[in-house]
């Protein structure tokens, strides 16, 4: 019996960290209401130890601003924007920071998880930091 529970100490952190690894890489982002190709957004952590996401292309508009981002990000491109902030790992999950939705200008609360089933991965945005007012989109790795 000690040898089973020292086994799932041993291996429990590395898959762990294999759930949250999966996550950084280049995403293909797909629209939750028609189905649609919107950009590519690469996740990546950053020196600070927080996970961060960056669009890398667009398709469709390539020239398109945030007309309606606030402070900032007002009028600035949406190419090369970084749209998810300050996410943090707890578990098997991205959590704690924001994804800005460039159609609105509005930020809200960020999950995001990876499915191991499909290989894709899936971002809940909110109003409320449990998660419970919001919508899931689901990504495809690139």
């Amino acid at each position: 019996m000690k040898k089973l529970v020292c086994l799932f100490i041993l291996f429990f952190p590395f898959s762990v960290f294999s759930q949250v690894n999966n996550i950084v890489g280049s995403w293909k982002t797909i629209d939750d209401k028609t189905g649609e190709e919107k950009s590519i957004v690469r996740i990546y952590k950053d020196p600070d130890g927080k996970y961060y996401g960056k669009v890398e292309k667009l398709f469709k508009n390539l020239d398109r601003k945030c007309e309606n981002c606030k402070g900032d990000l007002k009028d600035k491109p949406i190419l090369g924007m970084i749209i998810l902030t300050e996410m943090k790992e707890k578990g098997d999950k991205l959590d704690g920071g924001y994804i800005l939705d460039p159609e609105n200008g509005e930020k809200y609360n960020a999950t995001i998880t990876y499915d191991k089933a499909s290989g894709r991965l899936k971002l809940r945005g909110s109003l409320d930091k449990m998660g419970l007012l919001g919508r899931n989109q689901f990504w495809v790795k690139e």
